[in-house]
Parts: structure tokens; C-alpha cells; sequence
């Protein structure tokens, strides 16, 4: 898997398997029921998309359920929407990107409630009713001023073709833009998101916006399940976010619930557009641990694996150095009694084939437990980005 040509199709992945009958429609979409936009404040340069509002069309019925970054700096829309927001009945949500209003203090919180609250009027619905989340750099105050006034432009221009223009208002370093809808028997499901460095769970260090004209009965629920099949089990650099936000909205106007496994085959293709798009990535890995003594010591081990950058390194390389991955996997099991790791017990061959996407194994012997995880390799491209982002 790679950067996406015009005759890709959405699910790109060997491992995202969608359900039977899903029909891809034209990605910049959205579902029944939804209006967006996007448009320039001044946040980014060269008159770049950065400013974008999403908001079910009014008469609407309407379920909801909203997933936060667990970093203890959690930025001041993540305050916002702990504090203020009716998490079970989200009608819009608005975002920037170029500023992630991060470690900004009370005046950062300010801020953000100016825009949940600006927007909130602008659209005729309560304070809390209305999600915020930013996303760009961290530290640096927030020009409310351009925000709001964006945020003005941006509610007069919703409409149920704006989802292209959300969605490049969202996008910091990505490559392309990473989203889609779809249709499945009587439901449609659309969905944007971004993400590209500073990726590791905790839970999923991205933004990512799901509309569906689907029943879905219990909503938190529904997206706790995705998620953990999806973006929990994604890293590019091993860096939690401040900003982490997944927004899942459904009308029920269909009639219909969502097929068995749809939307955890839509988070996952999502997730690993991420992983393949990390900054500076070439390839894709997909680390597995097998017969660990139990689920946390599995997930330790791999995320020691898929995090390494000896290993990263040589996913690049197409190096089957399984030796880098022994070492990785003893390193999280240090002060443990283990036997030896050796090519017996460490599948690495297909770090060295041509594919974008490459799969490595450990088995430990030490019990029934498993985990996998997804992760990017590390390239000059990635140090080059990031000692570079700020100047």
C-alpha cells in the first residue's frame, strides 16, 4: 500500500477486509443528513484549507460518541469537550489545523470555548452540542480572531458536497487526503480523518470524523470496538498526541443498522493510511506476537517490536534481520526467564520482499496470548520533517 492514484479504490489494504456488498462512492461525500466545509482563515500559508465545520442538517435525529486523548497535556478543545460537551448528542463539530492550541493555559481554553461557542450560534444549536478539535502545533496562542471569523464563513458555506473541503481543513503533514463513503445494503457511511506523525494509541493520536445514516444502538460502544480494532493498534514514531479526537455521528435515518464489521473495516483502512502515509514512510509492517504468557505481556512485546527503530530501520532496508526483532522482544521481557529467541520462533523473511506492506511473527512459548500491531518504517524523510517543523 501507498500514496493512492486516481484508480485506487478505498480499501487498499490486504488487511482491511470489508463485508460483502459494500459499494464505493465518490470519497469526498458524505452521508444523508450531513453538511461541511472547509476554508482559509490564515493559520496556514499559501491560502491553504484550515478552518472546517461538520454538522448534521437541522430536523435531523441524531446519536453520538466521541473518543479523547489520554495525554495528561491534552490540549484545550480536549478540555472543551470533557467539560462542555454533550457527548451522547454532537450536531457539528469544528476544527483547525495549522495550531493545535496546546499547552496554551486558560487563555488556549478560552479560546476553544469562543469557537464551540461561535459556532454553536452561527448554527442555531447549543454550546453543547458542538465538538472542537485543532490540531498543528503545539505552544503557540491561538489567533481566535481568524479562527471566529472563519468560522463565520465556513457555517455560511455548509453543504452536503463540502466534505472535500473539510477534509483538506483538517490535514497538517499528511500526503493525501484520508477519507471515504460508502454504501452497504440500505446505509451509507462516510468518513474523513488525518494523521501522520506523532502517532501512537492512547488512544488513537489523530482526528477522524464518521457520519452514517445507520441505527446504531449504542454508539460508544460501537466506536470503543472500532477503535480498538483500528487505531489502537497503530504507531509511526511511538508519540502520544494532545490532540487525539474520533467522532462518530448517525442519524438513523435509514432505518438499517451498519453491516457486521463495516465500521471496523472503514477505522482500519483510516488507520493504516496513517501508518503508510507516517511522515516520511515507504512501508508498512504488521507485527504479531503469539504464545505470550498473557494479553499485557503480548501487547508489551509488541509494541517493543513495532516501536524499535533498529527494526523500523530495517523494514525500510528490506533487512530480515531477525535479530533487531529478538532483541526488541527481550528488551520488553528484561528481567524475565526466557528460552532463547532464535529463527526458529521469529519469522522476519518478509521484511525483505518488494510489497509496500511486509508481516513479522514472534512466538514466545510462554502461553495462549496474542497481539498485533501495524507501524511504519523510519526513514531520512522522517528526521528531515521533524527537525525541521517549527523553522
Amino acid at each position: 500500500m501507498s500514496a493512492p492514484g486516481p484508480e485506487d479504490g478505498f480499501f487498499r489494504s490486504r488487511w482491511a477486509v470489508p463485508p460483502q456488498g459494500v459499494t464505493e462512492l465518490d470519497p469526498s461525500g458524505l452521508a444523508p443528513g450531513f453538511r461541511a466545509a472547509g476554508v482559509h482563515c490564515g493559520l496556514k500559508g499559501g491560502g491553504a484549507t484550515d478552518v472546517g465545520i461538520i454538522a448534521v442538517e437541522d430536523g435531523q435525529e441524531l446519536s453520538s460518541a466521541i473518543l479523547l486523548t489520554r495525554n495528561a497535556s491534552a490540549a484545550a478543545p480536549i478540555r472543551v469537550c470533557h467539560e462542555r460537551c454533550n457527548q451522547g448528542d454532537l450536531r457539528a463539530a469544528v476544527i483547525n489545523s495549522g495550531n493545535a492550541n496546546a499547552a496554551t493555559g486558560e487563555q488556549g481554553f478560552r479560546d476553544a470555548v469562543a469557537m464551540q461557542e461561535t459556532t454553536a450560534s452561527e448554527l442555531g444549536l447549543e454550546a453543547g452540542q458542538v465538538a472542537v478539535a485543532e490540531t498543528g502545533v503545539i505552544g503557540v496562542p491561538l489567533p481566535v480572531g481568524e479562527v471566529v471569523a472563519g468560522i463565520g464563513e465556513a457555517a455560511a458555506a455548509l453543504s452536503a458536497d463540502g466534505g472535500e473541503g473539510f477534509n483538506e481543513g483538517i490535514m497538517t503533514t499528511d500526503q493525501w487526503p484520508k477519507r471515504c463513503c460508502l454504501r452497504a445494503g440500505g446505509v451509507t457511511i462516510s468518513a474523513q480523518a488525518k494523521g501522520a506523525g506523532m502517532i501512537e494509541p492512547g488512544f488513537a493520536t489523530m482526528l477522524c470524523f464518521i457520519q452514517t445514516d445507520a441505527v446504531i444502538p449504542d454508539p460508544d460502544a460501537a466506536l470503543r470496538v472500532a477503535v480498538g480494532s483500528s487505531f489502537e493498534r497503530i504507531t509511526v514514531d511511538g508519540q502520544m498526541s494532545t490532540n487525539d479526537t474520533v467522532l462518530l455521528q448517525a442519524t438513523g435515518a435509514s432505518g438499517e443498522e451498519l453491516p457486521e464489521g463495516l465500521l471496523e473495516a472503514v477505522l482500519l483502512q483510516l488507520a493504516l493510511e496513517i501508518v503508510i502515509d507516517g511522515e516520511g514512510a515507504t512501508r508498512a509492517g504488521r507485527a504479531e506476537v503469539l504464545a505470550a504468557r498473557d494479553p499485557e505481556e503480548a501487547e508489551r512485546v509488541v509494541r517493543a517490536i513495532g516501536n524499535s527503530p533498529l527494526v523500523k530501520t530495517a523494514l525500510y532496508g528490506r533487512d530480515p534481520n531477525w535479530g533487531r526483532i529478538a532483541q526488541a522482544a527481550g528488551m520488553a521481557l528484561a528481567g524475565e526467564q526466557i528460552s532463547e529467541l532464535g529463527p526458529d520462533r521469529i519469522d522476519a523473511d518478509d521484511l525483505a520482499g518488494p510489497g509496500v506492506e511486509a508481516e513479522l511473527s514472534v512466538r514466545l512459548d510462554r502461553g495462549d496470548a496474542s497481539a498485533h500491531l501495524y507501524f511504519s518504517d523510519l526513514t531520512e524523510g522522517y528526521v528531515q520533517l521533524n527537525a525541521e517543523y517549527t523553522t
